[in-house]
């Protein structure tokens, strides 16, 4: 269609053309949960809102009243459903809606086959792998508490946190557990619980119910809230046998809302008692120590070198007496033989000495340059000598005739 700001079209074309192209999609089979069920006496047409959970979004569907009180008769606000439906347009308000030939309830066998389709997904995803988990802290400031208005789910986790801590504050968030805004209202309030920085930890309980009243806390919407949130979060839904998805995203699964008190808060008798018990058993460790070391002390101080020191002293001392009387005579002996040797010696050199000669009466003669006469022939007639004496020097000249000295 040519259009333009010059030649534009009526809102009725535009009308009439969506009518035709939504009309060109015949029937589907829709799958949702009906949010809101109108039927007002005297009209055959019924009004149903068929809301998809997972995306927050809703279609009107209209059918025959006929149709809800036979074949499809028992359903109710919050059914999980299969609409065979033909999408129209309102040309008059330019609205969207299902006309519903069939309406189907989705059975409790197809509802578990969705669930552990889902579950195999959001496995495959590690939305419930272990290592992202969080753990609890041992005294949170403020325990928020996502539950039913009114419910006695609330109650028990309040009274069972006070009744084991008195002092715990609980932040509150009532809101719908069960029907089409269930998931809304719950994402809502823990969204509000994990920015809040008092929060220490998140407890989202509901106090049991059917397959079909647990459906929201199985939903896909929900479960990756869940897996988002910062603030660690027990799932306390239904009792031990349900297992909705969000207990395997959560960081701690709690059988009943009572279980979720007793994991989130400690027990202030059990605690006392524990720091009691640890006093007791370390007062008797140090007691234990201190015997044992006092017993290591008295088996040192028994010991003779402490008991009697000089014990150790006095035969150390003869022996260095002993040992210094060794000496001396070792001493005195060797002087002794170094005596004798250099007497000896001595003896020796002196009966070597040209001395002991001159002693003897000898004499040593040496010419003018100091050189020793051996022969006669060495000096001549009048040559002037000095002859060394034991005591003293003579000077001595050669006479003219041999032999003869002046």
């Amino acid at each position: 269609m040519q259009t333009s700001a010059e030649q534009p079209v009526p809102v009725r074309r535009v009308s009439q053309l969506m009518t035709e192209w939504v009309g060109r999609l015949g029937f589907v089979w829709v799958e949702g949960q009906v949010a809101q069920l109108t039927r007002r006496p005297g009209q055959r047409t019924a009004f149903l809102t068929l809301r998809d959970t997972s995306a927050d979004m809703s279609l009107p569907v209209t059918c025959s009243v006929a149709l809800l009180d036979g074949p499809a008769a028992g359903i109710a606000e919050g059914a999980h459903v299969v609409v065979h439906a033909r999408p129209q347009l309102y040309a008059a308000r330019g609205t969207l809606s299902l006309a519903a030939d069939q309406i189907r309830q989705v059975g409790v066998g197809e509802l578990l086959a969705q669930l552990e389709r889902l579950r195999g997904v959001l496995a495959a995803e590690g939305v419930f792998a272990a290592d992202r988990k969080r753990p609890l802290p041992f005294l949170p400031r403020v325990v928020g508490v996502v539950c039913g208005r009114a419910s006695a789910a609330e109650k028990d986790v309040l009274e069972n946190g006070r009744r084991r801590w008195p002092a715990v504050r609980f932040r509150v968030e009532e809101v719908a557990v069960q029907g089409p805004n269930a998931v809304t209202e719950v994402n809502a309030a823990i969204a509000r619980l994990d920015a809040d920085p008092e929060v220490d930890v998140i407890v989202v309980t509901r106090g049991g119910g059917s397959l079909e009243d647990l459906l929201p806390f199985s939903n896909e919407a929900m479960v990756r809230a869940v897996a988002a949130c910062l603030t660690p979060v027990v799932s306390a839904i239904g009792h031990e046998a349900d297992t909705p998805l969000l207990d395997l995203v959560a960081d701690v699964r709690a059988s009943t809302p009572t279980d979720a008190a007793k994991k989130v808060v400690p027990d202030v008798v059990e605690e006392s008692e524990r720091v009691v018990a640890l006093r007791r058993r370390n007062l008797g460790a140090v007691r234990a120590l201190l015997d044992r070391e006092a017993t290591s002390l008295r088996a040192v101080r028994s010991r003779p070198c402490l008991a009697d020191p000089l014990s150790m002293l006095e035969p150390r001392a003869s022996e260095v007496a002993a040992l210094r009387q060794r000496a001396r005579r070792v001493l005195g002996s060797s002087l002794d033989r170094a005596g004798d040797n250099l007497a000896h010696t001595r003896a020796r050199v002196t009966a070597l000495s040209p001395a002991a000669t001159l002693d003897r009466g000898y004499a040593v003669l040496q010419d003018g340059s100091g050189y020793v006469v051996r022969r006669a022939g060495d000096v001549s007639g009048g040559d002037l000598l000095r002859a060394r004496l034991a005591e003293g020097e003579l000077a001595v000249r050669v006479a003219e005739q041999p032999g003869a000295v002046r």
